[in-house]
């Protein structure tokens, strides 16, 4: 009989895993990198405009990118414009050295695998700059799949398209139901709720605060995603796990 065979409810061995805010400290480059966009395209700093947009950035982190900017910018030219010259921006930052593992994460991502689970990590970015991202943290090989919105149809958070993807692609589990979503944002509780997952972790590391993550739909609210591989095999030994 098959491992996926004798897979029961609770089991949490698929692990869909957020980066900026939850496994990645970025330092606040998705702002920096958004203003330097925002001025490319003639948004000038210091207007109200620029503040409001800036505000909903903010409101809106963890969702795709691509999506933020056709809602402040209106038209898809301009979108595709501020999406380009965003990624641009932020390569540039983390080329620059700014950005960082969260303190643990890479632990906890291998304790993850270690004990048999599959991890995948998943943006809100685009590839590209996810592929910086982890080329500048030399994690190109710690999870064993990486996914951005492109790779799931292109609807990012708070869709579940990611998660659902992370599900299909592995073949990690059988019940959508042994997933377990984690990330620091809203949008990451949504798309961990509207995927079915069976536990919803938020993070206090990142953009959110325990009453947001917790009003989103999470089932747990952890410190630091360091502390996940105790809380996952404390899940293990409740009854009926």
């Amino acid at each position: 009989m098959t491992d996926i065979e004798t897979n029961t409810p609770h089991n949490h061995r698929l692990i869909v895993l957020d980066m900026a805010g939850t496994t990645v400290a970025d330092g606040g480059l998705v702002e920096r990198a958004f203003e330097r966009a925002a001025e490319r395209l003639g948004v000038e700093p210091g207007s109200a405009d620029h503040a409001a947009k800036l505000q909903y950035v903010r409101d809106t982190m963890g969702e795709s990118k691509i999506s933020v900017f056709r809602h402040l910018f209106g038209t898809e030219e301009l979108a595709q414009r501020a999406n380009s010259a965003f990624e641009q921006a932020y390569g540039e930052l983390v080329d620059g050295g700014l950005i960082a593992p969260i303190p643990g994460a890479r632990e906890a991502v291998e304790k993850l695998r270690a004990d048999g689970r599959t991890v995948v990590l998943t943006t809100g970015f685009a590839r590209v700059t996810q592929d910086a991202i982890l080329d500048a943290l030399g994690w190109q090989d710690l999870a064993d799949l990486t996914l951005c919105p492109a790779d799931a149809g292109g609807r990012g958070r708070p869709y579940p398209d990611m998660v659902l993807a992370a599900f299909l692609r592995t073949g990690a589990v059988a019940d959508v139901r042994d997933t377990v979503v984690a990330g620091d944002t809203a949008y990451d509780m949504l798309s961990g709720v509207r995927s079915g997952a069976g536990i919803v972790a938020g993070v206090l590391t990142g953009a959110h605060d325990r009453a947001a993550l917790q009003e989103h739909g999470a089932t747990h609210v952890l410190a630091s995603i360091a502390d996940l591989p105790a809380v996952l095999e404390h899940a293990a030994e409740e009854p009926g796990a």
